[in-house]
């Protein structure tokens, strides 16, 4: 039996405890508890932030930093959550099925486990106890990632910073950057670009008519211009951010697109900060790295994590390289300077998530984390087949585990909350991510198989 003929078979109960689902035929009825009360009172446990009307029995002296202001609401994902729990509260029986937040769900491989676990036991030990590393992380495993997925190209295992994920790499590539400089993002893209920016000053006030925030270079990402932006139409900028696969589209630059993007950069002076996260997601024949192309490394950092290739988003543990070529205007090596960062802010990964990364690496450690992603894929095909047969538009899934559902002419967070309310699927609305996302939906492939086929199921019962 194919995987998309599995929809219409009755759907089985998970053997992880924390996401069986109920076969009752009413889920898509399940009664409100307190339905009469006001969503406030309902939903008043999970609040995030103080009332306003709360009395203040005393503050300190300290200004409040003036760029937390500017940001918008909560960051996307503690939001759906936010969202997510008020539903419980009025729902307490609903079955949820999470397709939102791209956290993984299938267990990190043995060969990886083992590795770490026994890791773990060494440090019990005189022999074999590690206090403090480098900052820089393991030299085998700095090694391994070089070899690994930067073999043939001109990176060396100098170039590579082991940390504690991309995203917290991120937020220090911002701190070496400083306030000063502007950036340019794709639009959609991960919101942690654009929120990085905010915080560290490097824009101005959010503009509510366009929803964009000033001083920010969005660069266009549609359907009609297969997801690359029209590098014509962008102003020159210090830092240009560059997801591929991207998230949320799912899109993947063409090696001709990112020549184009290098080229860009070096005549504008610029660099391109590429997350390259979703890479061994890739299928179709695009580069895997930005370092493939010619003349990179002297414009591009990349950073790249383990989280969605062997389940690590609770582990931890990722990369960032900074080519030796790699200089600021006065010619200081840009790696100097977030060598000194990472010094000053991080004490390097840890030593057990480490001891599992170099298992990732090992020819079985490889094959493992292919067949997650394998699975994973699947998951994203099954998604693809239900929306498409419903008449929707689908872009992504081939190349990354996110399916990008174009909803014409409507509120991205409307069609959030009714699929919420109507299916108990959580899903993440495009304008999430930008304003270019607005009319799109993303749905994450990272789910149980069981899980995936009983929300595939709601949403053909939902748009039949």
């Amino acid at each position: 039996m194919s995987l998309t003929n599995q929809l219409s078979s009755p759907m089985i109960s998970s053997s992880s405890s924390s996401s069986t689902f109920l076969l009752a035929p009413s889920y898509l009825h399940a009664r409100p508890r307190n339905a009469s009360l006001p969503m406030a009172k309902r939903a008043s446990s999970i609040k995030c932030e103080a009332s306003q009307s709360e009395k203040i029995e005393y503050k300190t002296s300290v200004s409040r930093n003036s760029n937390m202001s500017k940001l918008q609401a909560g960051y996307l994902f503690p939001e759906i959550a936010r969202r997510r729990s008020a539903h419980l509260v009025k729902y307490p029986d609903a079955q949820i099925i999470s397709l939102g937040i791209g956290d993984t769900t299938e267990p990190i491989p043995e060969v990886i486990t083992s590795a770490i676990a026994k890791k773990a036991h060494e440090l019990s030990t005189i022999e074999g106890y590690s206090g403090y590393g480098a900052e820089q992380g393991a030299k085998p495993l700095r090694s391994a990632i070089a070899k690994t997925f930067y073999g043939g190209l001109t990176i060396g295992d100098d170039d590579i910073f082991v940390s504690d994920g991309a995203k917290c790499d991120i937020s220090r590539l911002q701190v070496m950057f400083g306030s000063n400089v502007t950036i340019a993002v794709q639009d959609p893209s991960y919101p942690a670009y654009v929120d990085s920016s905010v915080i560290m000053g490097q824009t101005g006030q959010f503009n509510t008519e366009v929803q964009k925030y000033r001083n920010i270079e969005y660069m266009r990402c549609t359907p009609e211009n297969g997801f690359f932006p029209d590098l014509t139409t962008v102003g020159r900028t210090d830092i240009i951010f560059f997801c591929s696969p991207n998230n949320p589209t799912g899109a993947a630059a063409t090696r001709e697109q990112l020549t184009q993007l290098v080229q860009f950069a070096k005549k504008n002076g610029s660099i391109i900060v590429y997350d390259s996260a979703y890479a061994m997601y890739m299928s179709d024949d695009n580069p895997h790295s930005i370092y493939e192309i010619p003349g990179a490394e002297e414009v591009a950092i990349e950073t790249s994590s383990f989280s969605k290739y062997a389940g690590f988003t609770g582990v931890r543990l990722g990369w960032t390289v900074i080519p030796k070529q790699l200089l600021y205007s006065d010619g200081f090596p840009v790696a100097k300077d977030f060598n000194r960062i990472v010094c000053t802010s991080f004490n390097g990964a840890s030593n057990l998530s480490q001891a599992g990364g170099l298992a990732c690496l090992s020819p079985e450690g490889l094959e493992a984390m292919r067949k997650v992603i394998g699975f994973y894929k699947e998951n994203t095909n099954i998604i693809i087949d239900t929306f498409t047969s419903l008449g929707y538009n689908v872009y992504g899934g081939r190349n990354a585990p996110y399916v990008w559902v174009e909803f014409p002419k409507q509120s991205s967070w409307d069609v959030f909350s009714e699929i919420l309310e109507k299916t108990h699927v959580v899903t993440t609305p495009g304008s999430g991510f930008g304003p270019g996302g607005e009319g799109f939906v993303r749905v994450s492939a990272f789910g149980h198989r069981d899980n995936i086929l009983e929300a595939c199921r709601r949403f053909r019962q939902l748009y039949k």
